[in-house]
């Protein structure tokens, strides 16, 4: 990273870092905001088309990308949504972010992917044609299938010009988050990236090979996942939360608001994983997302329908429950809750 010339950006965070050879720099600066083929004015927005990589046999399609270029200068921002086509909460995110943004008060820049997967979207499905669950294609290859092509198209065209990620996702099917951030602290600009959440709660997490938030820290983007809720739908308090913590990230990198913002205490999450089903049954849930539970608590109960059997589902430890699967016909090996500890200071 270069150290010289950046001492706005270093002191918001996020440095600014050398574009690849023949490429656009895309750190605004108070100038022109290049992405792609396009050319943003400071102090403007512009709505552009991004042609998904042509494959013989479908027909064209492409997803908008929102440009906002602050007046001021700092860094890029991007935020990217709809990974898996059924996860809407971080559309809403995104569209309320964007449209509250005006660039003659803004420093730095705001890139906005409300959906990435646009063919999953369209049918209401996770996966991308063929299946694939792009999440696990990134970087990408511009030779592979089609699933690494439009990985590759977008992580070289739109995110490694961007100087921090947010990847926007939701519970898989049947199941729903606490809202919440993924991160991996270890990493000095993606913990700095996270305090900026203010008392959104962040739990340690080193991304899987292929994910969008993995590729983006390994090509030197301070990156993390925040997860908001459920899939296949829209929840207007959970969004709110998470419009309300990056809002938060904006004033804390001087982006937005009167300089000097300190965000709130995080909670920060460590260890836990899935519980899972130890029996066939109905699912009957007794705790909320974002509950504190001691070790032995009833979290739910599993019965039989055929018979009077009832198993109980108990938290191992003193955790958090994160995550949850709706009360639904389960099967052994089912993941029912994602719980954690919390890190006391």
């Amino acid at each position: 990273m270069s150290e010289k010339g950046n001492t706005e950006l270093i002191q918001s965070g996020l440095e600014r870092r050398s574009a690849p050879k023949g490429a656009c720099l895309s750190v605004t600066d108070g100038r022109d905001l290049k992405i792609l083929d396009y050319c943003v004015p400071p102090g403007t927005r512009q709505n552009i088309e991004w042609l998904y990589p042509h494959v013989e046999g479908k027909a064209p399609a492409s997803m908008v990308v929102h440009l906002v270029n602050g007046i001021q200068p700092g860094p890029v921002l991007c935020l990217t949504a709809a990974i898996h086509g059924d996860e809407l909460n971080g559309i809403a995110i995104i569209r309320k972010i964007v449209d509250g943004l005006d660039p003659a008060k803004l420093a730095g820049a705001v890139v906005g992917i409300p959906v990435v997967n646009l063919d999953g979207f369209i049918l209401h499905n996770r996966y991308i044609s063929g299946h694939i669950d792009l999440n696990r294609c990134f970087p990408g290859d511009s030779l592979e299938s089609y699933a690494h092509r439009v990985a590759h198209g977008i992580f070289k065209g739109i995110i490694v010009h961007c100087d921090g990620l947010v990847d926007i996702h939701t519970g898989s099917s049947l199941r729903e988050n606490m809202v919440q951030l993924r991160a991996d602290l270890s990493c000095k600009d993606v913990a700095q990236l996270s305090a900026g959440f203010g008392n959104l709660g962040v739990m340690q997490s080193c991304a899987a090979p292929g994910t969008l938030r993995r590729a983006a820290t390994d090509a030197g983007i301070a990156a993390l996942t925040m997860e908001v809720g459920g899939s296949h739908g829209i929840e207007y308090d959970k969004v709110c939360t998470g419009v309300e913590g990056l809002l938060s990230l904006l004033k804390s990198y001087g982006m937005i608001g009167e300089k000097g913002f300190t965000p709130d205490s995080q909670h920060v999450y460590l260890g836990g994983g899935w519980i899972r089903a130890e029996f066939t049954g109905i699912l009957a849930n007794r705790v909320e997302l974002g509950t504190v539970v001691v070790e032995g608590t009833v979290l739910a109960e599993i019965f039989d329908p055929f018979s009077s059997e009832i198993h109980l589902v108990r938290a191992p430890f003193d955790c958090t429950v994160l995550g949850r699967a709706h009360s639904q016909q389960v099967e052994v090996g089912f993941a029912l809750f994602r719980v954690a500890m919390e890190q006391r200071s």
